[in-house]
């Protein structure tokens, strides 16, 4: 019971959504308002409910005036599958929450007004959270994928330059459907924060990912991944080819023959326990 009560004591309000409150007060939307939060409250609930099934380290849940963010103190080292059920369990409470307001409306608990602004609201908040742009839901599924196929710093790379250039469609279609939207311009300049602030910490998120990584932090092994380099390669530039979900063994060659073998946690060792943050592979090769 105690880790519930922690749970919703992680949760804050943006500055950003005071200021719509107020601007609510005063337009006298208070009621338009309380639904938002309401949906908003319940979606973000509903990824912290997941993480927390999952042991995930929860950091906060933001509430924002179009959506939320749960942030987690977890590194891209959880399996896969268990992050696509905290990204999906988001989205879908918003099923269960119009299917529950279409009840209410046939046993006329609320009235048709109501239930129209509620299924409104449910599916625009549902929407905009599967647009693929950093961080929204959409954006982490886009990264989830693409960590299927590409190494960890490739998959994140793309997944933000992906999000750049939705971003910027986002910006031109607002501007020709509601030009000068002041909920429109919050939400653009939150997402282009974050978008900036995620760019520019990227490398610290790889080599977050690779320390949890070295000390054997809820990793998946879902598949054994070779890796073909050369002897002259840098350590750096090898870690950087890592993949989620995959433990990897590194062959080592000189042109096109076959040298050594070895295993991640050597690279990991040589990296972070003994600093050898400039030494090539041959280096390795020697020692071991």
């Amino acid at each position: 019971m105690n880790k519930w009560i922690l749970l919703f004591k992680q949760i804050r309000i943006h500055p950003l959504l005071w200021l719509v409150v107020g601007l609510a007060v005063i337009t006298s939307h208070f009621n338009e308002l309380f639904l938002l939060l309401l949906i908003i409250f319940v979606h973000e609930i509903g990824h912290a409910v997941a993480a927390q099934f999952f042991s995930w380290r929860i950091k906060s849940i933001v509430l924002l005036p179009f959506g939320g963010v749960a942030e987690m103190d977890e590194h891209g080292n959880r399996p896969l599958k268990e992050e696509l059920m905290v990204i999906l369990a988001g989205p879908i409470q918003h099923v269960w929450m119009i299917a529950a307001a279409f009840l209410c409306f046939e046993w006329q608990l609320i009235t048709p007004e109501y239930f129209s602004l509620f299924v409104q609201y449910n599916l625009m908040i549902l929407l905009f959270n599967l647009l693929p742009i950093w961080p929204l839901d959409g954006g982490k599924l886009v990264f989830l994928y693409l960590s299927y196929f590409y190494a960890f710093g490739d998959a994140h790379r793309k997944a933000l330059q992906l999000s750049i250039f939705m971003l910027i469609l986002f910006l031109i279609a607002s501007l020709w459907i509601l030009p000068f939207n002041i909920n429109i311009c919050i939400i653009l300049a939150f997402l282009l924060f974050s978008l900036y602030y995620e760019w520019k910490q990227r490398r610290y998120i790889f080599m977050r990912f690779l320390l949890e990584r070295y000390y054997g932090k809820h990793s998946e092994l879902r598949k054994l991944k070779p890796l073909v380099v050369q002897e002259s390669e840098p350590i750096m530039k090898v870690l950087e080819k890592f993949q989620r979900g995959c433990k990897h063994s590194i062959i080592v060659e000189t042109g096109n023959k076959e040298k050594s073998v070895l295993d991640e946690n050597e690279l990991l060792h040589a990296y972070f326990a003994e600093k050898n943050v400039s030494a090539q592979i041959s280096d390795l090769v020697y020692v071991y």
